[in-house]
C-alpha cells in the first residue's frame, strides 16, 4: 500500500501513567496505519490498551499523569504528539472526530439538542443563529433521526439511546471530518438497534469518504464492518490483517482464543422436574398522573399478561430489548414489585403472602444482577458478602457458615482464602463469580439472573456461561435468564420466551425458535444477533 493513502501513521506508541512514585506502561511499542476511506478495528479485551490508543491520537488521555515516553501519531505530515494545544484544536473535533461508548455521558443533560450541535458548529465553522439551526436539521436528517425538527428542542433524556447515540456522530460529522474514531460506539445499545448504528456508520462511511476507526471487543460487530484488524492485550498489538484473514486464518494464539469465544453448546442435560414457578396474567402497571389533582389518566403496562411454567432442572431465557419489561418481569416474580395475578413457587401461591411470611422463601429464590460491582457492597469483605445470607436466615453456626463460604468460593472457581479481600480487588468476572457464590450458598432451587454476562469480555461470558451450566448439572437449579444477548441465551436456556412492549410474542422450546421462529420480531433480534457477515467494500 502506497504510503500516500495513509491517513494516519503511528509508530512504537508507548504510554504511561504515573501514579504516586509508580509508574504503569500500558500501551508497548504499538504500530499501525489507518488508510483513508477504510475502516480498521482495534480488537481486545477490557484492559487490553485500545481505548488508550485510540484517545493518544487526540490527546483525551488525562496528561499530565499519563505520557508518552516514545512514539509518534503522525497526520498530514504533522506529529499530533507534538503539536501545542492550539493547533491541535484545529484538529481535534474538526478533522478527526470522536464518538463515545455511552452517549447520556458524552451529552449535556442541561442542553438542548439543537444547542448542543449549534455550538460544535459555532466553534469550528463560525456558523451561528437560522445558519447553524439549518445546518443541524440537516445533521440529523442525515443520521436517520425522525422528523427532526420536532427534536431540536429536546434534552438528551427524552431520547431512546439509539437516538442519543445518533445525535452523538451528527455532532462528529458536523465538520466532515477525515477520520471518525468509533469507541464501543454500540455497547449500549440493545442488538437491533446496534445493527442500525452499525449500518448507518457504513452508509455515512461510503457517502462521505471518510475513514473509521471502530474499538470494540465484539468480533461480530467487526466480521461485518472492517477491512483491516488489529488485534491488541496486554497493551500491545499481537497480530494485525485483513478482515477474512484475521476470520479465516488467525495466527497468534490469542486471536484463535477471542474467536473461539462466543458462548456456544447445548443447555444442561437435567431430566425435567416437576413444575417449580408457575406464573398466570402476571401484570405490572405504572400509573400516569396529570393535573392537579395527580388524576390516573392512564398507565405505564410495563408487564402485560404473562403467563408461564417453568420445571425444576430448566432454565427459561426472557429476551426483548431495554424497555420490553423483562427485568420488571423477573422482579415482579420475585416479589420485589408489586403485581397483580398468580404467582405459585412448588405450589405455593405467593401474590397474597406480605413480606413477612415471603422472607423464609427468600432463600430458595436467588438473584444474580448485572454489574457485579454495583451489586457487591465496597465495604464488605468477599466472606461477608458470600455469607450475608447466611446470617440473615440464621442458617448454621459460625463455623458452619465459614464453612459454606469455603465451599461455594471453590464451587465458582474462587481461591477460598480470597474471602479476606475487598470486591475492588478483584476483575469483572471474579466479581460476578462472587456474586454467584453469594446466591448458591443458600442452595437455593431458582435463581434469577438478569443480565449476568452484559458488563463481561466474550471470553469472561463463556467461563461463566460453563460455570452457570455445571452448577445446574451438579444441583438441578433452574433459572430464569434475562438478556438481550442471544449467543448466550441459546447457549443456556431450554424454554425461550420473547418479550416486546410489556406482552410475550413468542414462546416455546428454544431449539425450536432458534431454528424456526414464527413471529417477525423474533426474527428480527435473532438476524441482527446471528446474521451472517457481510463483507466491507
Amino acid at each position: 500500500m502506497n504510503d500516500s493513502q495513509n491517513l494516519i501513521e503511528i509508530r512504537d506508541l508507548a504510554v504511561e501513567f504515573v501514579g504516586g512514585d509508580r509508574l504503569e506502561r500500558v500501551v508497548e511499542g504499538v504500530s499501525f496505519d489507518i488508510r483513508r476511506g477504510e475502516t480498521l478495528a482495534l480488537v481486545g479485551e477490557s484492559g487490553s490498551g485500545k481505548s488508550v490508543t485510540a484517545h493518544s491520537i487526540l490527546r483525551l488521555l488525562p496528561y499530565p499523569l499519563a505520557r508518552h515516553p516514545s512514539g509518534s501519531i503522525r497526520y498530514a505530515g504533522q506529529d499530533l504528539l507534538q503539536l501545542d494545544e492550539r493547533r491541535l484544536r484545529g484538529i481535534r473535533g474538526n478533522r478527526i472526530a470522536m464518538v463515545f461508548q455511552e452517549p447520556m455521558t458524552s451529552l449535556n443533560p442541561l442542553h438542548s439538542i439543537e444547542k448542543q450541535i449549534n455550538e460544535v458548529l459555532a466553534l469550528h465553522k463560525g456558523l451561528r443563529g437560522a445558519a447553524a439551526t439549518a445546518r443541524t436539521l440537516e445533521l440529523l436528517e442525515l443520521v436517520g433521526i425522525p422528523e427532526p425538527h420536532k427534536r431540536l428542542k429536546a434534552y438528551p433524556h427524552e431520547l431512546s439511546g439509539g437516538q442519543r447515540q445518533r445525535v452523538m456522530i451528527a455532532m462528529a460529522l458536523a465538520n466532515e471530518p477525515e477520520l471518525l474514531i468509533a469507541d464501543e460506539p454500540t455497547t449500549a445499545l440493545d442488538v437491533t438497534v446496534q445493527l442500525k448504528i452499525l449500518e448507518l456508520l457504513k452508509d455515512l462511511q461510503a457517502r462521505l469518504g471518510m475513514a473509521l476507526l471502530l474499538i470494540t471487543h465484539d468480533l461480530n460487530l467487526v466480521r461485518r464492518t472492517a477491512h483491516r484488524i488489529c488485534v491488541m492485550r496486554g497493551g500491545r498489538i499481537v497480530e494485525q490483517a485483513g478482515c477474512e484473514e484475521i476470520f479465516h486464518a488467525p495466527k497468534h494464539p490469542y486471536t484463535q482464543e477471542l474467536l473461539g469465544a462466543e458462548p456456544s453448546g447445548a443447555p444442561a442435560d437435567n431430566p425435567v422436574g416437576e413444575p417449580l414457578l408457575e406464573v398466570e396474567d402476571l401484570r405490572v402497571w405504572f400509573p400516569i398522573k396529570k393535573g392537579l389533582l395527580r388524576r390516573t389518566v392512564d398507565h405505564v403496562k410495563a408487564v402485560d399478561g404473562i403467563g408461564f411454567s417453568l420445571r425444576r432442572g430448566q432454565t427459561l431465557g426472557i429476551v426483548g430489548e431495554s424497555g420490553s419489561g423483562k427485568s420488571t418481569l423477573g422482579l415482579a416474580i420475585l416479589r420485589l414489585l408489586a403485581s397483580q395475578g398468580s404467582i405459585r413457587f412448588r405450589g405455593q401461591t405467593l401474590d397474597g403472602l406480605s413480606q413477612g411470611e415471603i422472607r423464609p422463601l427468600r432463600r430458595e429464590m436467588q438473584v444474580v444482577f448485572q454489574d457485579p460491582f454495583g451489586s457487591l457492597s465496597p465495604r464488605m469483605s468477599v466472606g461477608q458478602i458470600v455469607g450475608e445470607g447466611l446470617r440473615i436466615h440464621r442458617l448454621g453456626t459460625l463455623a458452619e457458615q465459614e464453612q459454606a463460604i469455603v465451599e461455594a468460593l471453590r464451587e465458582v472457581g474462587l481461591d477460598p482464602e480470597t474471602r479476606h479481600r475487598y470486591p475492588h480487588e478483584f476483575s469483572g468476572g471474579q466479581r460476578q463469580r462472587i456474586a454467584i457464590a453469594r446466591a448458591l450458598v443458600l442452595k437455593p432451587a431458582l435463581i434469577l439472573l438478569d443480565e449476568p454476562t452484559s458488563a463481561l469480555d466474550r471470553t469472561v461470558q463463556r467461563q461463566v456461561v460453563e460455570l452457570l451450566r455445571s452448577l445446574q448439572r451438579k444441583y438441578d437449579l433452574t433459572y430464569l435468564f434475562i438478556s438481550h444477548d442471544l449467543a448466550v441465551v441459546k447457549a443456556l436456556s431450554h424454554q425461550l420466551m420473547v418479550v416486546r412492549q410489556g406482552q410475550v410474542v413468542e414462546q416455546g422450546a428454544a431449539r425450536d425458535i432458534f431454528a424456526a421462529p414464527r413471529h417477525t420480531y423474533t426474527r428480527q433480534l435473532l438476524e441482527a444477533a446471528f446474521l451472517a457477515p457481510g463483507s466491507a467494500d
